[in-house]
């Protein structure tokens, strides 16, 4: 299997298909976007937060590669009921997995997906998107 066969799989590409679940609206009224320098790729995220400051709502609004699609799609997916510390926990821990081979998968749901993207540096912006967004985006 090629490079690019194991970076856009069919696991991959229905990800990104399966952002239309998530559409950014108005009534969220948490926002924060993130842009990814290297790729140019953007992500603007809006929330809504339950009484415990937990993640409640989203929605997304993406132009990425669809690896940064998958990866908001992955967050989407398990983002409910987590907070600003269980983001940004995991955002350090991806920082970690996407640069040190050796380095353990984080446990947010689905990333084995998105894992052969780890041998292009290129992708590692645009997965690291949502997190950046809701860090922007949460008080």
């Amino acid at each position: 299997m090629s490079g690019a066969a194991k970076l856009y799989s069919p696991e991959v590409l229905a990800l990104a298909t399966s952002l239309s679940r998530y559409p950014l609206g108005e009534a969220l009224p948490l926002r924060g976007s993130a842009r990814a320098p290297l790729c140019g790729s953007t992500l603007e995220l809006g929330l809504e937060l339950d009484p415990q400051d937990r993640i409640s709502a989203l929605g997304l609004k993406v132009h990425a590669c669809a690896i940064g699609q998958a990866s908001a799609a992955l967050f989407a997916a398990a983002a409910t009921n987590k907070d600003r510390s269980d983001i940004a926990g995991t955002l350090a821990e991806l920082e970690i997995w996407l640069t040190k081979k050796q380095s353990p998968r984080p446990a947010w749901l689905g990333l084995e997906v998105i894992a052969p993207a780890r041998a292009y540096t290129a992708r590692h912006g645009a997965i690291l998107l949502p997190w950046k967004a809701a860090l922007a985006a949460l008080p």
